[in-house]
Formats: C-alpha cells, structure tokens, sequence
C-alpha cells in the first residue's frame, strides 16, 4: 500500500520524516509523493510558534479530507504538536487516528498499521528514547542532506518550549555520525548541512566528551569535496577552536549560523540569554578576521516582553554596525505554557509588526550591499534544479538550504550545460536583493 508524509518545521523535524519513511520503506510500505494516492497519510508537525501551530493545524484538517473523498483510511499525527498539547490534541482533532510525541517515533510502523489505540496520544518521555545508531533513512534525489548530530536542549531560555518537546541534550556518539555521513557520501550526496538544538555544544555530554570542533575535523577529512556546514549554532558555545576549525578546512563551508535573538542587555536577560551586545561584536569580528570572507547568519526576536523603543533601537544600530549576511526576524509568539508569558510588558502586535517591518527593509539594504561586493568574483555553486532551458539554481557555499537566496546560473544556447548535483564554477554578474546571478566559468 501507498502512504504520504507530510513534514513541517525545521530541518530537525525533515530528518525524523526521513527516519520514519525509511522504518515504513523496511516494513513493506511504499511512499507516494500524491496525498490523493495513498491508503496512509503521516503528519510531522511543528508547535514551536503559533504560525507553526496554525500552519499544522491547518495541514492535517486539509489532509483529513481525503479520509472522506480519497483513498486514505488511516491518518497519523506525529511530532511536536501532540508532545506539546498532548490528549487535548485527540479532543480538538477527532479527524485523526493516532498521535505520536517526539519520543514516539520508533512506534511509527504501528501507528500506520494499527497496531495502537485508534485516538490516542502515544507520549513516551522524549529523555527515555536513545538516539538510533542506524538511520535508514528514506531520502528525496537530493545533493543536500541534512545529518542530525544531537536532539534535546538543556538550556532554559524563556521563550522556548523545545526543552519539554525534545527533552535534555544528548549527542549522538560521533562514530555513529561518521558512519551516517559516510553513507550519505556513498549515496551521492555533495553538502552535509549538521543540524541540532544547538549543534555548537555538540560532544560535552557523552561518556568520554569530546568537542564539536573534533567532529567538524573527522567529517572534513572523510568527506573529500564534499560541503560540510553546520546549523543552529549558539554564541555562548562556540569556541575559538571551531572557527580555526572551519578556517582550516576548505569543505567546511565559511558560513556560521548564529541565533543571537537580541542585541539588548535588558532584553536578553529577561529571555534568559547571558551574553551582551560586546561579546557578540567581538565573537563577530573573530570569525570575519581568522574566516576571510565568511558568511553569518542570525535569527532576532521582535516585541519580547519588556522591550521598549530603546531596545529597540539598540538592536537596530547592532544589526547596522555587524551587518549580517543573512538575517531572519520574528515577532514574540506568546503562549501561557512559556516563561516569558509571566513577564510584565507584553508589546502589542502592531509595534511588534512594525519592529518587524522596519529590522527586514533595513536587512535588504544591508544584504543587497553585501551582495553587490561578490560582483565579478567566481565561486562553486552547488546546481539544485533546472527550471528552464539553459537557467539553473543553486547555492554557493555562503548560502544554507532553504533559508537563505540562491544563486541563478545561466547558460548559452548551444554552449555547455550544467547537471543537477553538479559543483559548478560561476562568475557573479548580477545581483538582486538577496540572490546571486551568474554565469558557467
């Protein structure tokens, strides 16, 4: 029989999609790419935001649907929104057959045949799951493959509910890592993009530790050509050693994925942070001074409890004075179940917005002006898609997957083409306000 997964979220949440296919590819199931063709239809849902909670909420109602008009007999929820609303869930969505927490995935081949109570939450504690030693994966044709070194987090930031949905930190060991990337090489696969709750702290909690800059080396010599880069760092735990690390390996992209939040001591004590705007500038102006041209991204919140105009402004002149590579925004999603939901000082929607609106068309500028430096440069690019005749899309090693722009890549008629997988030599010609243009070297 025919089944269809369905994943939301982050890159986390895609490499459980992909375990829980590669569990249902072994039982015997094969996966349809058409809702409207399957007996089975799984949900790996995402709650970390309202939008998020909003957007699974919507999926599974509009996949309900092919239970009455369609093939489907069977619907599975799986991931964070039941973790995070647990039998609530069942009550409000009586569409669905089972619920899976983020500690169920393993359960993921009863759930798709029957083998639990139909309507339940099935909510181990995510601390009692081991974290696989073998992943069989079942991938899309992809050059780019996300590896998962990591689940959980033990910090206690306010605005995040991660902590209770994925519980306290554990690394995987790092022979179990190698020996997943080295799969994923054999497969065909050009760029490793490392990913965890914090990937930056990788290591510090196994038996023997060992730090995160040990695991960058080993993948860097095991890896040959291919990208190596690492997503979901922290300020507070990234060492001196991993930028050497990255500066000394030319397959460990120069691209460093920093969430610092906020610029504002008053505001990143009340989130729980504890860095300030100057260890942030300088950790910045290390990375550009022993990384030449590396790219840094970051994440900020706008209209946390407490931020005032001031903060605000704060934040605005920081982003100004680091000017980030790649920048993403948002605005404080509040949630009774949250710690920040305590604090005084709650920032209307429509300042929030605002904040919002104004840090963005700032960034553009910023980006746009970054960008317009590469201009005549040449840099590899990693060829994704082919939408037309003699146009290609890819990424150079300063843009992550689905996050960032892209680079486009043209070619003339009746001269060489590109291939799909393929690292490509580009000279820059144009570009746009966060996209590169180019052409084949």
């Amino acid at each position: 029989m025919q089944l269809y997964i369905e994943s939301l979220g982050c890159a986390r949440n895609q490499v459980d999609s992909e375990n829980m296919a590669g569990r249902l590819r072994r039982a015997g199931w094969s996966l349809t790419g058409e809702p409207a063709d399957a007996a089975v239809i799984v949900v790996n849902t995402c709650s970390f935001v309202e939008s998020a909670i909003n957007e699974s909420i919507d999926t599974i109602l509009e996949l309900a649907r092919f239970k009455k008009k369609g093939r489907c007999h069977r619907l599975v929820v799986a991931g964070c929104l039941p973790e995070r609303f647990r039998e609530a869930i069942a009550e409000a969505l009586p569409e669905v057959d089972q619920f899976l927490g983020t500690g169920a995935f393993t359960r993921i081949v009863d759930a798709v045949t029957g083998g639990l109570p139909d309507g339940t939450c099935l909510l181990p504690d995510p601390d009692s799951i081991p974290i696989d030693r073998t992943t069989a994966r079942e991938r899309t044709r992809s050059p780019s493959a996300y590896l998962k070194i990591a689940e959980g987090c033990s910090r206690h930031c306010t605005y995040c509910i991660i902590p209770r949905l994925r519980g306290r930190r554990k690394s995987r060991p790092m022979a179990h890592i190698l020996d997943e990337a080295r799969r994923l090489i054999a497969a065909g696969v050009k760029e490793l993009n490392l990913v965890a709750q914090e990937t930056t702290f990788y290591g510090h909690d196994l038996p023997e530790p060992v730090g995160f800059d040990t695991l960058l080396a080993r993948l860097a010599k095991l890896a040959g050509n291919v990208w190596i880069r690492f997503l979901y760092g922290h300020p507070e735990s990234i060492s001196d050693r991993v930028i050497e690390t990255v500066a000394a390996h030319d397959n460990l992209c120069p691209y460093f994925d920093l969430p610092v939040q906020h610029a504002a001591a008053n505001v990143l004590k009340k989130m729980g942070r504890k860095y300030d705007r100057r260890l942030l500038r300088n950790l910045f102006d290390r990375i550009r001074s022993r990384v030449p041209g590396a790219a840094i991204r970051t994440t900020l919140i706008v209209g946390f409890p407490g931020e005032t105009d001031a903060d605000f402004q704060e934040l605005t002149e920081f982003v100004e004075r680091v000017r980030f590579d790649h920048l993403g925004v948002f605005t404080y999603s509040d949630s009774e179940d949250l710690l920040s939901h305590r604090l005084p000082g709650h920032v209307s929607a429509k300042v929030a917005r605002f904040r919002h609106d104004t840090l963005m068309a700032r960034q553009m500028e910023i980006s746009a002006d970054n960008l317009a430096s590469m201009i005549d440069k040449t840099v590899p690019v990693l060829i994704e898609a082919n939408p037309e005749p003699h146009l290609y899309e890819g990424r150079s090693n300063r843009q992550a997957p689905e996050v960032d722009g892209l680079t486009f890549v043209r070619t003339q008629p009746g001269g060489p083409g590109a291939t799909v997988g393929q690292m490509a030599i580009v000279k820059i010609t144009e570009t746009l306000e966060y996209d590169l243009i180019g052409h084949l070297k």
